[in-house]
């Protein structure tokens, strides 16, 4: 029955959207042949993707479960879209049992789309914004987050670490060459941080040996040696931020190096917001329409009620645990390696180089997103969600299905028409309405056999996504110009469209065709694919 969802499940309006989206593909080509009408239908159908829930301010934060001064203005606790939920939870197995729900077996479950880059991505871009909290002990209430997308895992959080990682000379970023590619310097020497990246942190640097350490780059985020697909990105930008810095070196030559470096950093952080409308969310959406990011859109845009101040919420940090997409095995060059082999790879990337390891990505495909899929040396992070999320009084699937406009379902069939899932279900909750929230997000069964999210994890995205990327202060009207940017700028990010294009322009250690995409090569819905060169 997988892939049989009605409006019985969805509601008329939700499925009536999503079959006109994914359907009448001329229809939806003539559109956006037509500039004037293809930029007011983009701003509409993102200003009602965000208005499926109230906007923010929300409320409640996760500091208390009434309203106060502090609760609306304390970003280091979470917003949070639903009041506690106060009912008993007798219904629901333990966290580790629930858990056990997610675990993969012996195979993989294939994703209908993804590559193994459209999860590095993930990952790499939802980390620099949903975080959480960084004391030990950690309390699930508080993050570190300065809730923007900024580039922070490239640049730090904080100008101590920025200080830190820049070179002060022609707006550059500190580098080495390794292999003819430009890297960022190494963080230790002897298993100890240098002096001069004092103010740069590495989760579990304590559990580290001094072999371990000495392999680290220095980088903004204190995981950007995490995983290998985590540092390829960092390396990526870093390189991009360097070369665009060496361009308006050339256009401006009375500029000094804060002004050359504060323009890179506005150009970057720009360009990873267009990268996220234009590639990443639209390889998300399986509709027909082409989301893109331009000046205009930000004008129209301006006045919607949910044109806010930035603030992340539980919620949206529970629904990224995408743990499924990550094979069990990883393609590194010439070799396949199990995922831990992956984990502080930073040391795998200059004997391939980053053109190939960037392909080698596009060609692997990714697992789909659900339960049933996760690799076991994961589980504990999914034991963990859950456990959070009870420890927050999360309300369950069914309230945020109501939340987010859709109709309460009945029964576990209505959740996942795949037997084994709703099976599992019932066997470890006692009724529907105590189903977890976390649970419940990835048991769901997705809209169509194209689709990567189910329809409930979709909307949460799509609402948290574009209020949390179009509400930049780059992107206000008065700023998104030349004045900003620099003509020099503004070409590049006109120019700009995908991951491919990055890649291509700084690889000069391997500059040959490389095919670069979040969207596997021979999907049969391959419309969001990108390369720089054919497939091999």
């Amino acid at each position: 029955m997988t892939g049989a969802r009605g409006i019985a499940v969805d509601g008329a309006a939700n499925r009536l959207r999503f079959l006109a989206l994914t359907n009448g593909r001329p229809f939806w080509d003539l559109v956006q042949s037509v500039p004037p009408l293809r930029r007011r239908l983009n701003a509409a159908l993102i200003d009602h993707a965000v208005r499926e829930m109230p906007p923010r301010p929300e409320p409640l934060s996760t500091m208390a479960g009434y309203t106060s001064w502090a609760s609306l203005t304390d970003r280091t606790y979470s917003g949070r879209h639903l009041p506690p939920h106060t009912a008993p939870g007798d219904g629901r197995p333990t966290p580790e049992r629930a858990a056990e729900l997610f675990t993969r077996g012996d195979a993989m479950i294939p994703c209908p789309r993804s590559t193994v880059l459209f999860a590095y991505f993930a990952q790499w871009f939802t980390d620099g914004f949903l975080r959480g909290d960084v004391n030990v002990p950690r309390d699930p209430r508080k993050n570190s987050s300065n809730h923007h997308i900024d580039l922070n895992q490239l640049y730090g959080l904080h100008p101590d670490a920025t200080a830190a990682l820049r070179a002060f000379d022609g707006g550059l970023l500190k580098s080495q060459l390794v292999n003819g590619g430009e890297f960022p310097p190494h963080l230790c020497e002897n298993g100890k941080i240098k002096p001069e990246f004092a103010p740069l942190r590495v989760i579990r640097f304590d559990e580290l040996t001094d072999a371990q350490r000495d392999t680290l780059f220095a980088t903004g985020s204190d995981r950007g040696n995490i995983q290998i697909g985590f540092t390829m990105l960092t390396v990526l930008f870093l390189r991009e931020h360097n070369r665009v810095a060496r361009r308006l070196a050339e256009a401006h030559p009375r500029w000094d190096d804060e002004r050359l470096f504060q323009t890179a950093r506005n150009i970057l952080i720009v360009l990873l917001i267009k990268l996220v409308v234009e590639e990443y969310i639209n390889h998300i959406t399986p509709y027909h329409f082409r989301f893109t990011l331009d000046p205009r859109l930000t004008t129209l845009l301006a006045r919607a009620p949910w044109h806010r101040e930035n603030w992340a919420s539980v919620e949206f940090n529970l629904v990224y645990r995408w743990h499924g997409l990550i094979p069990s095995r990883l393609a590194v060059g010439e070799r396949e390696l199990p995922m831990a082999d992956t984990l502080l790879g930073g040391a795998l990337i200059p004997e391939p180089g980053l053109g190939r390891l960037f392909e080698d990505a596009s060609r692997q495909r990714a697992g789909r997103i659900g339960l049933f899929n996760t690799d076991p040396l994961l589980r504990e992070v999914d034991a963990a969600s859950i456990a959070d999320s009870r420890t927050l009084a999360l309300a369950p699937y069914n309230s945020y299905r109501e939340h987010c406009r859709f109709p309460r379902v009945r029964r576990f069939e209505h959740v996942s028409g795949d037997r084994r899932v709703s099976g599992a279900l019932r066997e470890l909750y006692r009724d529907v309405d105590d189903l977890d929230l976390y649970v419940g997000l990835f048991a769901e069964e997705p809209g169509s056999p194209d689709a990567i999210l189910p329809p409930l994890l979709t909307k949460i995205i799509a609402i948290d996504a574009f209020s949390q990327a179009l509400t930049n202060p780059l992107l206000a009207p008065r700023v998104f110009n030349a004045a900003t940017f620099s003509p020099t700028g503004m070409r590049i990010i006109a120019s700009t469209r995908t991951l491919s294009d990055v890649v291509r322009r700084n690889v000069p250690e391997d500059p040959r065709p490389r095919f670069v995409s979040m969207t596997r090569a021979a999907a049969p819905f391959s419309r969001a694919g990108t390369t720089h060169g054919a497939p091999r």
